[in-house]
């Protein structure tokens, strides 16, 4: 594996890395309190924040609209416009105490492509289209990719009426608020399949520990989970309950996080991809205290991997462990909740080679990977785009206060693209 340096500060570069810097810092001043930034999907700071990219748009001499959904979506007319534009973007919502780049560092350079393009008297071949989505962060809504969905014709009618975590309130009834209009989404004729670009920091240590900068994304993990599920044990006297005859909740909770622990370890072995998380875990609920045997647990399960029958045998296995505890534990009862789905994505190998090309151009040979996270670039995907993804390498994790992006390594992969896109030569 080649390892990328980072091209100086060249004319061009910092024009692209002054825009990405102003635009990171003006969207990162808007958050609720607390550590981190936190800007709830269909919320007026998720509003305010696409107020600043149309702001920027407009500087920028673009068309704005926006579509039923919320989207906002700001076109930069190519030379030929019956040509397949192409579309780039990301999300500005974030989860609750998450970092200052995911999602916003896409948007970022979005429109640094675009600053760039302007700075050199360049035309695209094709219309070059910013889209900011709405809610990709599915934390507030147990709804996959909502924005991009919308954007795409796959939001369902059920998915309107998912209730946000923090209000109680309908998916629906948020985008009333925030300008859209979900009766009309349902109706809405999408844009024909296009042609999609994500820029993303990575979730993951790999291009830190490798020392590069950004990398090409092949393909994006599906995820199955259960987010609201529920353990049922008996309540009992922490001293007067002997071991025998108990209905501990929180043991038998043990007994499946080591169960799936070992179908994992199982699946890997098998050479198949998969991650099993317990994201959230709770017995703390008002009836419990220090001296009493556990009666109640709350837990979600998320699956993930790139292929959909893993995701359907880790689920098997998943109701075979819990029926096996069931039988083990009298008195012990397991109630999943809804399951909610995003599919696994392959993404576009001519964009993939397109995006590269632009690298070799600057003596650049990123690296190919696979994206653990979901991105909205799988449901443009699945809508049937040509997709492509840029990982830039990022310290200290994702959706935490911590995350360190260099907006130099940003910068640089833009500049890549910009190269591509330069040359005119479409993916």
């Amino acid at each position: 594996m080649t390892t990328l340096c980072t091209a100086p500060e060249t004319g061009l570069n910092a024009v692209i890395l002054r825009m990405i810097e102003r635009i990171l810092n003006r969207v990162n001043a808007l958050s609720q309190g607390g550590p981190g930034w936190t800007r709830p999907s269909y919320s007026p700071l998720e509003t305010a924040a696409h107020l600043i990219i149309e702001e920027e748009a407009h500087a920028l001499g673009m068309e704005v609209r926006r579509d039923h959904g919320g989207n906002l979506i700001a076109r930069m007319p190519g030379r030929d416009p019956q040509l397949p534009p192409i579309w780039c973007g990301s999300h500005l919502d974030t989860v609750a105490e998450g970092g200052a780049y995911d999602g916003q560092a896409g948007v970022a350079a979005a429109l640094a492509l675009v600053a760039a393009m302007r700075s050199q008297g360049i035309t695209p071949e094709a219309d070059f289209v910013v889209v900011v989505t709405r809610a990709e962060e599915s934390v507030w809504f147990p709804v996959s990719y909502i924005g991009s969905r919308a954007a795409t014709g796959q939001l369902l009618a059920a998915d309107l009426q998912a209730l946000r975590v923090d209000t109680g309130r309908s998916l629906a009834d948020h985008m009333r608020d925030e300008g859209g209009d979900p009766e009309a989404l349902m109706t809405a004729v999408p844009p024909a399949p296009a042609r999609f670009l994500e820029f993303h920091i990575e979730q993951g240590p790999v291009l830190e520990t490798a020392e590069e900068p950004f990398a090409i994304v092949t393909a994006i993990r599906g995820g199955l989970r259960y987010r609201a599920a529920r353990l049922h044990g008996v309540w009992a006297h922490s001293g007067g309950a002997p071991r025998e005859g108990r209905a501990d909740a929180v043991v038998a909770f043990a007994d499946l996080v080591m169960a799936m622990d070992r179908v994992w370890e199982e699946i890997l072995a098998r050479g198949a991809d998969l991650t099993v998380t317990f994201g959230r875990v709770s017995a703390a609920s008002p009836a419990h205290a220090m001296a009493k045997v556990a009666g109640v647990l709350d837990f979600c399960i998320d699956l993930r991997s790139d292929d959909e029958a893993v995701l359907d045998a880790a689920d098997e296995a998943l109701k075979a462990a819990i029926a096996e505890i069931e039988a083990a534990r009298p008195g012990i009862r397991f109630d999943l909740g809804l399951q909610s789905r995003s599919r696994p994505a392959q993404l576009s190998q001519s964009m993939a080679e397109w995006v590269a090309g632009g690298a070799a151009r600057l003596g650049l040979s990123p690296r190919r990977m696979l994206s653990g996270g979901g991105h909205d670039a799988a449901a443009f995907a699945t809508a049937g785009w040509e997709s492509v993804m840029v990982f830039i390498r990022n310290r200290n994790g994702s959706h935490c206060p911590d995350e360190g992006m260099n907006p130099a390594d940003l910068a640089l992969a833009v500049e890549a693209v910009y190269t591509a896109l330069s040359g005119n030569a479409g993916p």
